[in-house]
């Protein structure tokens, strides 16, 4: 089984209000990647049923390609959602790959994927209640800037990579 580092990683969490295992999140995730492969980062922003946002991430990935950031960063969207006690989440993503795999309308052919969306479906079982939607890149904007702004203090030397030299070239 591969691992998804979480050490390290700049987050901001906020508290929310209310029993968060009965809670329904709403999650966006985005992955950008400049090349392909190429430099790349995550964005993330949650909101709890109130509108109160409970988190946000943007991370460097270092070198890999914009399918493994997509995953990348639904991956660590849900792991830090789960930690902080949510069961329900509504999943939006730009990613018409992500979703449909996701959604078994799509066959996952790429093996490098395929590790990927097996951990996406692992973390997934542990909810409740999960709904995987679709979006337009026009409702993602906010994700696709901190992922972008990740790539740039990567590229600046900001922050570090949090994917290992060996990890990203399984991708």
């Amino acid at each position: 089984m591969m691992s998804f580092p979480s050490a390290g990683r700049e987050k901001q969490k906020k508290e929310s209000v209310g029993e968060r295992s009965s809670d329904i999140v709403d999650l966006w995730s985005d992955g950008a990647s400049r090349g392909n492969p190429g430099p790349a980062g995550i964005g993330v922003l949650a909101k709890d049923s109130s509108g109160r946002e409970v988190l946000r991430l943007s991370e460097y990935l270092g070198e890999t390609t914009n399918n493994v950031a997509e995953y990348y960063a639904l991956i660590s969207a849900l792991e830090e959602l789960s930690e902080m006690g949510y069961r329900r989440v509504r999943v939006n993503s730009d990613s018409e790959l992500l979703v449909r795999q996701l959604s078994g309308i799509f066959k996952v052919k790429s093996r490098k994927l395929m590790p990927l969306v097996g951990k996406v479906k692992q973390i997934l079982a542990a909810y409740d209640d999960v709904e995987l939607n679709h979006i337009n890149r026009s409702e993602n904007v906010e994700c696709d800037r901190l992922a972008n702004e990740a790539i740039d203090e990567g590229l600046a030397g900001v922050k570090k990579p949090i994917l290992t030299e060996g990890e990203a070239s399984l991708f």
